[in-house]
């Protein structure tokens, strides 16, 4: 593992008096033959040797400035944080070119899983995780990807999905799920179907998943993205009260969750 130009910078938490020196710096590790470029971040000015760790996954263009915006306030809140890389280093595809690519690993479930278990992996064994408290978080493309990191079966406390898709090709593999899971989802969300939510919730109940669905009336999907504009007739669209409300549930989650 390889890790390459580091920055460091003062964030002010919420509290107003305690101040974070978050580092985030690009992080390497394998995935088979394949090298991924993920991002880490984390305060080094807590006082603590092992922390939880945090895996965040990407939408379906790879890391961009929306996950390590993310990451930042995560480490702020004493997490160890890898933004993993399911495509690998330098692939970073723009629309069309990314639904291409996002679809190759959502028709591919046992790749897409490969990849993020790979990621959870490098954070496990980082030296400031606690490997007994890990989660995973996702937007998008990566919403899908920690709800398939569950069914996986990984040793992960519990998963977030903020506004992915929900669809299952194996759902009996639901009972492979030991994660609490909670799904922040767009009520009018035109790419994921109801059937795509009753299925999920129906898997979810069948095999006793400690679960949790939100659904945002008047949010469509990218509810969390800025960058998505507020013109709901396109599909995708920033939602602020969505927005704020879903970190307010994760970060909860995450502190319920992983004892933080």
């Amino acid at each position: 593992m390889k890790a390459f130009f580091v920055t460091l910078f003062a964030l002010v938490v919420s509290n107003g008096s305690l101040s974070a020196a978050i580092i985030e710096k690009a992080y390497e590790y394998p995935s088979g033959n394949v090298i991924c470029e993920g991002w880490q971040c984390y305060d080094n000015a807590l006082n603590v040797d092992k922390r939880p760790g945090v895996l965040v996954v990407h939408q379906w263009t790879g890391i961009s400035d929306h996950e390590k915006e993310a990451a930042r306030k995560l480490a702020a809140l004493g997490y160890n944080v890898l933004i993993a890389d399911i495509y690998g280093k330098g692939v970073r595809p723009q629309p069309p070119e990314a639904g291409k690519v996002a679809g190759k690993y959502k028709g591919d479930r046992p790749l897409l899983r490969t990849r993020v278990n790979d990621a959870l992996k490098a954070l496990s064994q980082d030296p400031r995780t606690d490997a007994s408290r890990l989660a995973a978080i996702g937007y998008c493309f990566g919403g899908t990807t920690v709800i398939e990191l569950a069914r996986s079966g990984a040793n992960v406390k519990g998963v977030v999905s903020f506004h992915g898709g929900l669809d299952s090709p194996t759902p009996s593999d639901g009972k492979n799920i030991k994660a609490k899971v909670l799904a922040l989802h767009g009520a009018d969300d035109p790419y994921v179907p109801a059937k795509d939510v009753a299925a999920f919730e129906a898997e979810m109940k069948t095999y006793k998943v400690d679960y949790t669905l939100i659904q945002y009336p008047g949010a469509v999907h990218s509810f969390t993205h800025k960058a998505a504009g507020n013109d709901n007739s396109k599909g995708a669209a920033y939602n602020a009260d969505a927005d704020r409300d879903s970190w307010s549930r994760m970060a909860s989650f995450l502190k319920t969750t992983l004892g933080r």
